[in-house]
């Protein structure tokens, strides 16, 4: 069963170009990694926030959680499906599109990963992992164009087994990896107008922070003809965490900010609702949707 899924995992991509914060001392190095213990079995320890901000009457931000432990006969890996969205086109169209996207797409995880891996006679699955996450995506994408018409949403999933991550993505929500020695790295790439103009050199990343298309998407959930999202496998940082999170969050408060709030805080949990705090206290212009998750050695 565990050899099954290990099989469905192909060999990870290298980690795309850090995105670099001021490094610890060895002193804070040392502190942060005295702190983390040893789980046995391994395990996922997982948090996670949520604010309707300060400038908005309704969420249309949508997240999803599954963790799960299965250990015994000395084979035990963590497993679990996480995924956040930030739904578009006004209070009804955006909050019921970032549902719709939300439940369609862990709906497909379910049925095609989580109860094979958990049933009395696990099934034989020859479809890769990243096929089943692309199929994931157009469940949505289809659920979001019937059942949301004229709204759209962003998406983006995490599939964790062991030691390794398949993210799909579409649009501007992000997946960080926080280091403990002072590193930050996205490992998605925003769908934005700003970011392709960023990368066109045509605007600085100054530039792009207050252009007054910042928030306008190229590619989502719900919005023109069916697509492939980007879907890519990478090794869990350990010690170290995934951060999921809306641009509520990550639009509003520095990558160093998220860095220093989440080594310090004592848990996930924690350092969730104290990242959710700071982007209100900065504000709160959109909605914040936040998961961590910490694989620790």
């Amino acid at each position: 069963m565990i050899e099954f899924f290990r099989k469905l995992f192909g060999k990870p991509k290298k980690p795309i170009e850090s995105i670099q914060t001021a490094p610890l001392s060895e002193e804070q190095l040392e502190a942060v990694t005295s702190e983390m213990y040893k789980f046995d079995p391994p395990q996922l320890i997982v948090g996670s926030g949520q604010s309707v901000g300060k400038q908005r009457e309704h969420n249309e931000d949508c997240l999803f959680c599954l963790n799960v432990m299965l250990s015994g006969n000395g084979d035990s890996l963590p497993f679990g499906i996480f995924i956040v969205a930030d739904g578009m086109g006004g209070h009804q169209h955006g909050e019921i599109a970032s549902g719709v996207a939300v439940r369609a797409m862990s709906n497909y995880l379910v049925r095609k990963l989580y109860l094979p891996y958990f049933s009395l006679h696990p099934e034989t699955q020859n479809e890769p992992l990243q096929e089943i996450l692309q199929a994931g995506v157009r469940e949505a994408q289809q659920a979001v164009m019937k059942l949301a018409p004229g709204g759209g949403t962003t998406l983006t999933a995490a599939f964790i087994l062991g030691e390794q991550v398949n993210l799909a993505h579409v649009g501007d929500s992000r997946a960080y990896f926080i280091f403990p020695d002072g590193r930050m790295q996205a490992v998605t790439r925003d769908h934005s107008l700003v970011r392709r103009l960023q990368e066109l050199g045509q605007i600085t990343e100054k530039e792009a922070s207050v252009h007054p298309q910042r928030n306008v998407l190229y590619r989502a959930i719900g919005q023109g003809e069916p697509f492939d999202s980007d879907v890519n496998t990478y090794l869990l940082p350990h010690p170290g965490f995934l951060l999921l999170c809306t641009d509520g969050l990550w639009g509003v408060i520095s990558e160093m900010e998220i860095f220093d709030i989440v080594t310090s805080a004592p848990n996930p949990s924690a350092a969730c609702h104290a990242l959710v705090q700071a982007a209100n206290d900065a504000g709160g212009p959109d909605n914040i949707s936040v998961i961590l998750i910490q694989y620790p050695t």
